[in-house]
Order: C-alpha cells, then sequence, then structure tokens
C-alpha cells in the first residue's frame, strides 16, 4: 500500500515536470524569438539552473530538519507565483527580458525546495527492497521534462503561443500541490536529529574530496566536460530555429532525448562491471566527436541523429562515474560530499550559459556570415549564415570534449581509482 502511495506522489512529480519542460522549452524559443540575441536566451537558461545549484546543499539540510511534506508544499506552491508573473507581463504585451527573468529566478528558488525532500520521502514511504524500482519510476518522472515537453510544446506553438504553455505548467503544478495535499496524511515525515552545523558538514564534505586526489581530479575534469556538454545544450534551440520552425525542433529535441532512455535501458539489461574510467573516457570522446556532426550542416535529419547519440553516450559516463565515486568515498561522508561534488561539477554548466551566449553572437556568428571571415573556407563546409556560426561554436565545443575525454583517461590518480575501488571488495 505504502508503494502504492508513492506511485501517487510520483505521478503528480511527472505531470509537474511536463509542465515545467513545456515552460523551458517555451521560454527559449520566446526570448529567442523576441530579441534574436542568443546571449539573452542563454541568460535566461542560467537564471533558471543557477538558484538550484547556489541552493541545492541549503535545500538537503532543511529536508533532513524539517517536514518535507511542507517543503513539497511551499516548493510547488509559490513557484507558481514566477510563473503566473511572466504569464501576466506577457499577456501586457511589450514584455522586458528582466521580467521573464525575475520570473524565471523566483519560480527557481522554489522548485529547489522540492526535489530533495522528495527524494528523502521515498524512504519514509517504500521498504529498502522497494528503492530500485521506486528510483526507476523517479528517473521517469524528472525525464518527461525532456522527453514529452519539447514535441508537446513544438506542437502547441505551431496554434497557439507561449501563454498556452505558460498556463498549462500553471494547472500542472496546482495539481501536484492539491495531490500532496490529499496524500500528506499518508506520509510520516521522519525529521533527523542531526544538529551539525551546515559549514561543519560542508568542511568535512572537503576534506573527503582533498584527501582523494582521484576524485578531486575527476570532479575537476568533470566542471570541464559539463561546460562543453552545456554549449550544444544552450545553442541547440537557436541554431535549429535558424533554418526551422518551433513545431520541427519539439519533435527533434524529444528524439535525441530518447537516446538516454534507449541506453539507460540497455544498461539495466546489461550493466557495467569493468573498465569504468575507459567507459567514461569513451562515452564522452564519441560525445564530442557526435557534437561535431550535430553542428557540421543545416540538415534536421543528420542533427537528429547526432543529437540522439549524444544523448545515448550520457547514461555510460553517469554509471561510471557514479561507481568510481561511489566506491571511493567512505559512506559517512558520501551525502556532504555528492552535494560539494554536484556543486563543483555544474560550475560548468554556469560557465557555459554565461559564456556561449556573447561567444556565439559576437565571435562565431560574424564569422560565417556572408563575407564573413571564415566563409569562403570553413563556410564551404559547413555553411554560411546567421545560425552557422552557432554550429561552428558547437563543433569546437565537440572537438575540446573529445580532447578532454583523452586526457582524462591519462589521469593517473583517476585511473587508480578503479583499481582502489576493487581493492575495497566492490566486486
Amino acid at each position: 500500500m505504502s508503494f502504492y502511495k508513492f506511485l501517487i506522489i510520483c505521478f503528480a512529480g511527472f505531470i509537474a515536470s511536463v509542465g515545467h519542460g513545456l515552460t523551458s522549452f517555451g521560454l527559449g524559443i520566446y526570448v529567442y524569438e523576441q530579441t534574436r540575441i542568443v546571449s539573452s536566451a542563454a541568460l535566461i537558461a542560467l537564471l533558471a539552473f543557477l538558484p538550484a545549484l547556489l541552493l541545492s546543499p541549503l535545500a538537503g539540510v532543511l529536508a533532513d530538519k524539517y517536514d518535507r511534506r511542507v517543503l513539497m508544499l511551499l516548493g510547488n506552491g509559490f513557484s507558481i507565483i514566477g510563473t503566473g508573473y511572466i504569464l501576466f507581463c506577457i499577456s501586457k504585451g511589450e514584455t522586458r527580458l528582466w521580467q521573464i527573468g525575475a520570473g524565471v529566478t523566483i519560480s527557481s528558488i522554489f522548485t529547489t525546495l522540492i526535489d530533495p525532500a522528495f527524494r528523502a520521502t521515498i524512504t519514509d514511504l517504500v521498504s529498502k527492497e522497494e528503492y530500485t524500482k521506486a528510483s526507476g519510476f523517479v528517473q521517469l518522472s524528472d525525464s518527461a521534462g525532456y522527453l514529452l515537453s519539447p514535441a508537446i510544446a513544438g506542437l502547441l506553438l505551431s496554434f497557439s503561443d507561449i501563454r498556452l504553455l505558460l498556463a498549462i505548467d500553471i494547472c500542472t503544478l496546482f495539481i501536484t500541490v492539491m495531490v500532496i495535499f490529499y496524500v500528506r496524511r499518508w506520509i510520516v515525515s521522519k525529521i533527523t536529529e542531526n544538529r551539525e552545523p551546515i559549514i561543519k558538514g560542508f568542511k568535512v564534505g572537503l576534506l573527503a574530496l582533498i584527501k582523494n586526489k582521484g576524485i578531486l581530479s575527476l570532479t575537476v575534469m568533470l566542471s570541464v566536460m559539463t561546460f562543453f556538454v552545456a554549449v550544444v545544450q544552450t545553442l541547440s534551440t537557436p541554431m535549429i530555429l535558424g533554418f526551422t520552425d518551433s513545431r520541427t525542433l519539439g519533435f527533434t529535441m524529444t528524439f535525441c532525448a530518447s537516446g538516454m532512455l534507449f541506453s539507460s535501458v540497455f544498461l539495466g539489461v546489461v550493466p557495467i562491471k569493468r573498465g569504468f574510467v575507459k567507459v567514461l573516457s569513451l562515452s564522452l570522446f564519441f560525445a564530442g566527436l557526435f557534437m561535431g556532426v550535430f553542428g557540421l550542416r543545416e540538415n534536421i535529419f543528420l542533427i537528429g541523429a547526432a543529437g540522439f547519440l549524444i544523448f545515448m553516450t550520457l547514461p555510460f559516463a553517469n554509471a561510471s562515474i557514479d561507481y568510481l565515486i561511489r566506491t571511493n568515498i567512505d559512506n559517512e561522508v558520501q551525502g556532504r560530499s555528492w552535494g560539494l561534488i554536484g556543486v563543483i561539477s555544474q560550475i560548468g554548466y554556469v560557465a557555459a550559459f554565461a559564456v556561449s551566449g556573447p561567444l556565439a553572437d559576437y565571435v562565431f556568428m560574424p564569422l560565417l556570415l556572408d563575407n564573413g571571415f571564415l566563409s569562403g573556407s570553413i563556410g564551404k563546409l559547413t555553411g554560411v549564415g546567421t545560425g552557422r556560426g552557432i554550429g561552428l561554436l558547437i563543433i569546437v565545443a565537440g572537438f575540446m570534449l573529445a580532447l578532454t575525454a583523452a586526457v582524462l583517461y591519462q589521469i593517473k590518480p583517476v585511473k587508480k581509482l578503479e583499481g582502489d575501488s576493487y581493492v575495497q571488495g566492490a566486486y
């Protein structure tokens, strides 16, 4: 019966994830079409991501100290304010970029409360034997915003506008709040008595990283690699909109994201058993090569195939990273270490959101315009036009990712992680 209660909450999260994905996809298109400046769309992505990155460690502490049911209600309920504000401004007309940025930031701040409280609630609801099964449903819920939302949003935008997507998002949040409010009496929120100061917990996690050179090196390299991956995530929308419409973009993004689902299922059947560092390096190396193909030409079939292959490599990298870290950090400090690793490794996303827009607008796009500096050379291969400079930047990011993956495989402390894990008796 408890698992049934978990499924109800998970389904509500699935609905909210679809709604949030509609807003994210729609706003990216709306901002770019209104400004035709890549930096503007990248800025909105940064404002949506940065609060979650900075506040996630605090949100985790709150989930252990306070009622998780209340945190989930507050997170979903107050995030409506930000989305509603954006909808109000757009409905009035003459929307300004700062208004959209303010709304996105407000929603991101409150949404940050939801994930750690929800994941901790899983422990309250299901037995240890059901953890793996519950994890599968959670991953399905989380991926809904990537797998379903782009196609749905693209279809809706073919006959409506961004206001419909925002309204649907608000409705899904209301549904989620009502479901959590209804089932709250089923959940016994277990508040821990951990009185450890936040700063002390941070220091313990930091010390665990510093003492393990392999984990520290891997974490730093992950930050570099997430930078290059985030470049293609940031620039794919403006690049594709340069030669096609939002409906085609939506279906293409959904098809690309399905590559992650395909390889996740494969790993569930055929798990990685050895050679984790090699698998990590090879998966990221091929991801870089596929990024080069992704940006090569204005051909939606080529872009879709390359995007599918990019996403298909990521679960292999994630599984390898998860194994190497879990088997080389003491279980007593893994929670604090994971939080710190997450913050450091995702700095690359923040950097990519901050610099990829200006690089595309002011450096790469002018190079491949008609009569641009590279139009007569590289332009013969990639084509010329407003979106071709963006494609070139993605190609460069892909090459750098492949190069970084090759360097990663040569770092001795990282290669020793696998040997150390065997010594600890992981297998």
